[in-house]
């Protein structure tokens, strides 16, 4: 029997990633898995979880890639360092991203600058959606801006929003499941458990805040038995 699965950001830790497909929801190609952004930094090889996931989707398994704001602030470094190359700087554009793990990301590719990371990963980041619509969900990184007449219209706002209400008129009667801010794993399965006093689901955990109670854990959602997963962190 086919599964769907919505795993939120992964943040460079490849074996956690791995064992929690593998080990733990022993994934097959009949089912379905979503990826909710931020594949790369803080964590030791963002590299390495591109590539899995790249190996992935060449293997033929059923899996659906939405770029997170980390994802948007490599590609804004990568381009920037392209159009002007600072020997003696750095552009703010990458100043910005190192604030948030850029360097383990940078060292797992091993290479100093962002333009120097190969083109067909700043094309995989770019190939991301912002968002994918399912029956009952809205799958996003962040959120999304109900304030525009149109929601989808700001992807900008589904990369990087930490606050939102759902316009149920907009989203199709939809509630949103989005990663982006880590919360503890009580406060989550709350929002689960209490599915009709929410209109969101966050499913980020911090996998890399691994010395905070109840986070560290890479989690994995199944929107159909509302099943909830959570893999320790195997790589810091």
């Amino acid at each position: 029997m086919s599964q769907r699965w919505i795993i939120p950001d992964i943040h460079g830790c490849v074996k956690t990633v791995q064992t929690l497909l593998e080990y733990q929801l022993k994934v097959t190609k009949h089912d379905k898995i979503y990826f909710l952004g931020d594949y790369i930094d803080r964590g030791p090889d963002g590299k390495g979880v591109i590539d899995y996931l790249m190996h992935l989707k060449e293997e033929e398994y059923d899996v659906y890639f939405i770029k997170g704001n980390h994802e948007d602030m490599c590609v804004s470094a990568f381009e920037a360092d392209q159009k002007k190359k600072l020997f003696g700087g750095k552009h703010p554009e990458q100043k910005e991203w190192e604030a948030v793990g850029a360097a383990e990301t940078l060292k797992s590719f091993g290479v100093k600058h962002p333009r120097e990371i190969p083109q067909r990963y700043i094309d995989w980041m770019n190939a991301c959606v912002p968002y994918i619509e399912l029956e009952d969900y809205i799958l996003v990184h962040a959120g999304m801006n109900f304030n525009l007449p149109n929601p989808f219209e700001d992807t900008k706002s589904m990369m990087w929003t930490r606050s939102f209400h759902v316009n149920y008129e907009k989203s199709g009667g939809r509630k949103i499941i989005h990663g982006h801010i880590p919360v503890d794993y009580s406060f989550m399965s709350l929002v689960i458990e209490n599915n009709d006093s929410y209109d969101f689901i966050v499913l980020d955990n911090g996998v890399f805040a691994t010395k905070k109670p109840g986070m560290g854990n890479l989690m994995a959602f199944n929107p159909d038995t509302k099943q909830l997963v959570a893999q320790s962190n195997m790589d810091m």
